[in-house]
């Protein structure tokens, strides 16, 4: 497997981006959700809202101990970038590093996949557009896990 765009995402992750740096509207964040098992790319870059991602049999969200799903937002600090590269011509999208803090201790697994969603409201998972899946292996033993998230989208 490797990392790919969903095709409702293709062309806006950039524009959500910028909605949510533009508090537009003021609850819209990306959210980092980690699975433990994933189907086929070519399956899964076609579901169109969170909730039909986790919906197909062959993949599940992490119910690992102490995983709880990220935001990102502007609260507190800009934890999205976006960066206009006029000398490369393209747009960078970039997040702050996630941390899950002891990940594990207690109930274990191996993750498999870190997708990030654009989600407008704080909803429910059907309207949570997931706009990247990044393959994200790492075997939970109650340790710190931390995304080292550089530019995890680029438009070109």
């Amino acid at each position: 497997m490797a990392d790919f765009v969903f095709n409702i995402a293709k062309g806006h992750v950039s524009e959500y981006a910028a909605r949510i740096l533009g508090n537009d509207p003021a609850t819209s964040k990306f959210t980092a959700v980690l699975l433990n098992n994933s189907v086929a790319d070519a399956t899964a870059e076609d579901y169109d809202n969170l909730s039909l991602v986790l919906g197909d049999a062959g993949t599940t969200e992490s119910i690992v101990t102490n995983y709880a799903r990220k935001d990102l937002d502007e609260t507190g600090g800009p934890d999205v970038i976006r960066t206009v590269d006029d000398t490369n011509n393209r747009i960078d999208i970039d997040t702050v590093d996630i941390t899950w803090t002891a990940l594990g201790n207690g109930v274990n697994e191996l993750l498999s996949d870190l997708i990030f969603c654009y989600n407008p409201t704080g909803g429910a998972d059907t309207t949570l557009v997931p706009l990247t899946q990044h393959d994200f292996v790492i075997q939970t033993d109650g340790s710190d896990v931390t995304a080292q998230v550089t530019n995890f989208f680029r438009a070109s």
